[in-house]
């Protein structure tokens, strides 16, 4: 049930009680439902900068925000203030139109992905029929933005950023949409919605774990976040591609990098993990909202640990890992993965009844076997492979001729 049920329930109240045209009160809903949805991911973006610092500093051995508000809660409100009293510097050599927008189509190309997020059964933005090919075209505004934002500062290191993400972020949109097709195979539709439902008897993590890490270490790469912060490295290229940003320009590219991690994980609890799904769902149906936020902060949390833990890629080892691992291992585990569906449908193993967990066992223990199989063929040939490369190490360490000190 979309969102065009709720408009159709609120717009008739609305018009009578206020005695409005039913097309003024379309309207009114409409842009209600645009405002609460636009609102959601902003609002969770300042609880993330605590969470995140929080978390930071408990791996750190340190304490973070404690100062401003009990346990540091009113640090990013605090931070808010602080941006809007900095001074809005703009080069002198930027282009001003361009240089402006960057930071909003930043902020735009994540709001909206939320509008086809299904939240509760009854509460979804727009329940388009080709929500997962939506969610590809806007998450490459993003992109777009930060070339934008480059290219107006006028600035050499914004640009070497800049550089950087036409490399990165292009290259791992590749296995990010591979791995997307995989439970829109599985579903049978590109709907989000759909795709929820179709795991009320097993969520796709199990059938489809191959398909859920490369969804999530593509969507990480997607985001810039560490260990594959390249666009920004500091000791590298100063700030990267907002290194002319100040005041609430530089927050609104900050704010778009936080939401985009949590759009992310709440993608990955969509896809993967049954999204809203749950018990007294069906009774209660705002109980989806918070089984959603649940699962979507394990992700989040398992982003943070990636983040705080790893150390850098180089730009070549970060190119090397995308396309000699990720992108072929998302070409055959898609075709794996149709392969194995084919069979089972020819068999009579596709369940009857998508929301019957007995009725799901057959198809899931026949794709979670062929994922197992392909796992083991992958470490086997990665394993052999870093013998080869140490064992041509070692011969070229032979030929070199010992120095004096030896």
């Amino acid at each position: 049930m979309g969102c065009d049920n709720i408009i159709n329930t609120f717009a008739p109240c609305l018009s009578s009680s206020l005695g409005v045209p039913i097309e003024i009160a379309n309207f009114i809903g409409i842009f209600l439902g645009v405002i609460i949805v636009a609102s959601f991911p902003l609002l969770v973006a300042i609880a993330l900068i605590w969470t995140e610092r929080k978390f930071a500093a408990r791996i750190q051995d340190r304490l973070g925000p404690n100062r401003v508000g009990v346990f540091g809660l009113l640090q990013p409100f605090a931070d808010v203030i602080k941006l809007l009293g900095k001074e809005d510097i703009t080069p002198a050599g930027a282009d001003r139109p361009i240089y402006n927008a960057a930071p909003v189509v930043s902020v735009v190309s994540v709001l909206l992905i939320w509008a086809v997020i299904p939240f509760t059964p009854i509460h979804v933005g727009v329940d388009l029929s080709i929500g997962a090919l939506y969610f590809l075209a806007v998450a490459s505004l993003g992109t777009l933005a930060i070339i934008l934002a480059a290219w107006a500062s006028n600035n050499k290191y914004a640009l070497l950023g800049a550089f950087r993400v036409v490399a990165q972020l292009i290259s791992y949109e590749v296995p990010l949409a591979l791995a997307l097709l995989v439970p829109v195979m599985i579903a049978g539709s590109m709907s989000l919605v759909s795709i929820v439902e179709a795991q009320a008897g097993m969520w796709f993590v199990v059938s489809a774990p191959i398909a859920a890490f490369l969804f999530f270490i593509s969507a990480q790469a997607e985001t810039g976040r560490a260990p594959f912060d390249l666009l920004e490295a500091e000791s590298e290229l100063v700030a990267g591609y907002n290194i002319e940003y100040s005041g609430m320009k530089f927050a609104m590219f900050f704010a778009g990098e936080f939401m985009h991690v949590f759009t992310n994980a709440v993608l990955m609890a969509v896809l993967f993990m049954g999204g809203y799904l749950g018990p007294f769902v069906d009774q209660i149906p705002m109980l989806g909202l918070v089984y959603l936020l649940i699962k979507a902060s394990f992700w989040y949390l398992l982003s943070l640990l990636m983040r705080n833990a790893l150390p850098r890629i180089r730009i070549d080892q970060l190119m090397l890992f995308n396309w000699l691992f990720l992108v072929p291992l998302s070409v055959v585990n898609l075709l794996v993965t149709a392969l194995l569906l084919m069979i089972v449908r020819e068999v009579g193993l596709a369940p009857d009844d998508p929301r019957s967990f007995v009725d799901n066992i057959p198809q899931t223990i026949v794709l979670f076997l062929g994922n197992a199989a392909l796992f083991v063929v992958v470490m086997s040939m990665v394993r052999n492979r870093f013998r080869a490369q140490r064992l041509a190490e070692t011969q070229t360490d032979d030929l070199l001729p010992a120095t004096a000190g030896d």
